[in-house]
């Protein structure tokens, strides 16, 4: 997946207008308010993360499934948390760019959901692994 036009500040305004609508949100900052801390430490950590991702740095060290695990989250929160990231990026970013991550995200998210035995997204492409006894699905 190409970047158009992202680099590590474009990212870090992403991340920081993303978490600082992520605290006053009653569903997500009812989850994340009480366990995170310091929200600069965690804006720095997350944007990390998001340059690995995309940009390729290789900076972010952590395990996010594990930091997710403890914690009672649901499907309504991730597609709360992808309906929020998408609005977020298209208002700081130009639309190609927005897409990229919200393309990235959606596959994290699914990513996550799925190691947190939740519902896929309504919305995720399928894997295209088949499962072996399942009935083969109608086109």
């Amino acid at each position: 997946m190409s970047t158009p036009s992202l680099d590590e500040t474009r990212i870090a305004t992403l991340v920081d207008r993303f978490y600082d609508r992520v605290r006053i949100d009653p569903r997500l900052g009812a989850v994340f308010n009480p366990v995170v801390a310091d929200w600069n430490e965690h804006k720095r950590l997350l944007t990390s993360f998001w340059c690995s991702v995309v940009l390729r740095t290789g900076t972010y060290r952590g395990n996010p499934m594990a930091k997710h695990l403890p914690h009672a989250i649901d499907a309504a929160h991730f597609e709360r948390w992808l309906q929020l990231w998408g609005e977020t990026a298209r208002d700081v970013l130009d639309a190609d760019a927005a897409a990229v991550m919200v393309e990235y995200a959606t596959r994290i998210g699914d990513g996550l959901r799925l190691g947190l035995g939740l519902p896929r997204a309504r919305h995720a492409r399928g894997l295209g692994i088949p499962i072996v006894g399942a009935p083969p699905r109608a086109s």
